[in-house]
């Protein structure tokens, strides 16, 4: 466990065991690195739940409410009442439930707030305090304080509050950014993994594993002594993605590990489920049995696109526009691989820090072994890109992506790949109002025309630190102004930004969400970097009063 828990952290731990027991006996889901998918929503309430899926605008919004009786009441009285004349389905759903609002739907934009005083003022209200456990409900209880990102995201989510922490230090709220940490720590102990996010639905997976770069920020603040308080969580985190690995013969992988034909360790997206997303139930329905694959086989496929925060992108699509085409679990990509790269190096320096210089070395090894792998097979000479690596095939695919500007932000490409990728970001990915996620156009949320704010950070800061500064601040300041620009005229700031600058973006699963989470993080950042786009934003602020 975390060091230095009060006695009001134990009595929640206490409170949130007992009450994580009910939800088990409710819904049994795995409380380790389960290899299996258990009895879920589908299985508790039957045929209402897939009848639900064609009646609720946000399937999410179901699977997130509060039953006001038992499930198997629910069901129960569903069979006698469903075929009797006049029944009416979503009447029915709002009479058995209590559905969840929006997260900030009630919060009206100050008008005399610029957009670095939005930003602070929205932390409060997307901040969610510990609660009990609730059996009811979907949503697993945490001991510390958190932010949601917002509208449908009414919960933490992994990878998101990297991002939303950036902003959170920037506004002051350091004591917020700890108690994610923290957050994140006691998820790790108590499932052995960070989930997707804390609602028993997302336990079979996680998301990409940005804990060691939140520890890393908090260290820059506290020290070492960060490094050393969560070296158990960081080592346990390493353990969940390398599961499986000892044993495994070259070309084969096991869960999110693959060797690949010369030996090397490399990772993958998967998730410990084969079934339909419980969140997207009727969506991954359709889309298997548009496929005329193995249905188990397309829903391993979803799940792991979900894993990998891309749900859902052209570069997992076998054709690049068909999302029955999707085989996210075939390739080894260059965002995850450096992720767990920084974990490693992470580990390497906690356990110098904590004096245990055989684990440090260790590690050590282990992360040059990576970035040899990363600079060798997921390189694309032909495009000067690094792509994700089809590791049955022995090839990386054509794609180019976003993802590309990992390695640069993790410090593992030689300068000539930086070179190549910054030069293939320019001609490709750079638009008006930002960089495009991708080059191709799927109605799928993460292509081309969306930008989003956490690949605009990977981008700025991996080509700063490879001395290409002057695109960088250009990416920077077009992204900044487009959401300036929205939010002076909305009084939002949203999910993510058409950056062709043609219409609002959109694509995907849901409607556009505002909010929002990592948005606010990225741009509050943004404005301390680049203080000409914020005193523009102020005049234009002051101008309007």
């Amino acid at each position: 466990m975390i060091a230095g828990k009060n006695a009001d952290s134990k009595t929640f731990l206490h409170r949130a065991a007992v009450g994580a027991l009910v939800v088990c006996l409710l819904l049994p889901l795995p409380r380790a690195m389960a290899e299996t998918c258990v009895a879920g929503l589908p299985q508790l309430y039957g045929d209402l739940f897939e009848d639900a899926q064609q009646v609720m605008t946000d399937t999410k919004a179901f699977v997130d409410a509060t039953p006001k009786q038992p499930p198997a009441g629910i069901a129960a009285e569903y069979e006698n009442r469903r075929d009797t004349p006049g029944f009416d389905l979503r009447a029915f759903i709002g009479e058995q439930f209590v559905i969840p609002p929006p997260a900030g739907g009630g919060y009206r934009t100050d008008p005399n707030h610029g957009v670095r005083q939005h930003i602070d003022a929205l932390w409060s209200v997307l901040e969610r305090k510990p609660e009990p456990a609730d059996a009811r409900t979907t949503l697993l209880p945490l001991p510390y304080r958190y932010i949601v990102p917002g509208g449908r995201f009414n919960e933490i989510y992994y990878w998101d509050s990297y991002f939303t922490m950036l902003g959170l230090e920037e506004s002051g709220r350091h004591d917020l950014a700890v108690d994610m940490v923290k957050n994140f720590a006691w998820l790790i102990d108590h499932y052995g993994h960070i989930p997707n996010g804390n609602r028993t639905y997302f336990l079979s997976r996680s998301q990409p594993p940005f804990f060691a770069a939140m520890v890393n920020l908090l260290a820059e603040r506290e020290g070492a002594s960060a490094l050393t308080t969560y070296l158990p969580q960081l080592a346990k985190e390493h353990e969940f993605w390398m599961q499986g690995s000892e044993e495994l013969a070259p070309g084969q992988a096991h869960r999110r590990v693959v060797r690949l034909a010369d030996g090397s360790l490399l990772n993958r997206y998967w998730d410990d489920c084969d079934t339909p997303r419980e969140e997207s139930y009727g969506r991954d329905v359709e889309t298997a049995a548009a496929s005329g694959r193995s249905t188990a086989e397309v829903y391993r496929n979803l799940r792991a696109g979900a894993e990998s925060g891309w749900d859902y992108s052209s570069r997992w699509l076998a054709d690049g526009k068909t999302l029955a085409t999707i085989r996210t679990v075939e390739m080894v990509p260059p965002d995850l691989n450096s992720l767990l790269y920084n974990l490693e190096i992470t580990l390497a320096k906690a356990y110098r820090a904590a004096k245990q210089p055989q684990k440090s070395a260790e590690f050590q090894k282990r992360a040059e072994a990576r970035k040899a792998a990363i600079r060798r097979h997921l390189w694309n000479t032909g495009k000067g890109v690094f792509a994700d690596y089809l590791w049955k095939e022995g090839k990386t695919t054509d794609h180019v992506t976003a993802a590309t500007l990992y390695p640069l932000f993790f410090g593992i490409a030689d300068r000539r790949q930086a070179d190549q990728v910054a030069k293939r970001v320019r001609a490709d990915l750079l638009q008006p109002n930002g960089l495009a996620t991708t080059t191709i156009r799927t109605g799928e949320q993460w292509d081309m025309p969306n930008g989003w704010a956490p690949l605009q950070w990977i981008a700025i800061e991996g080509l700063n630190d490879y001395g290409h500064k002057e695109l960088a601040a250009t990416i920077a300041e077009r992204w900044m102004s487009s959401n300036i620009a929205v939010f002076e005229k909305t009084g939002k700031l949203v999910e993510k930004y058409d950056v062709t600058g043609n219409a609002a973006a959109g694509g995907g699963e849901y409607p556009l969400q505002d909010g929002f989470g990592w948005t606010n993080g990225v741009l509050r950042k943004l404005l301390a970097i680049y203080p000409a786009s914020a005193a523009e934003s102020d005049k234009s602020q002051t101008d309007k009063r």
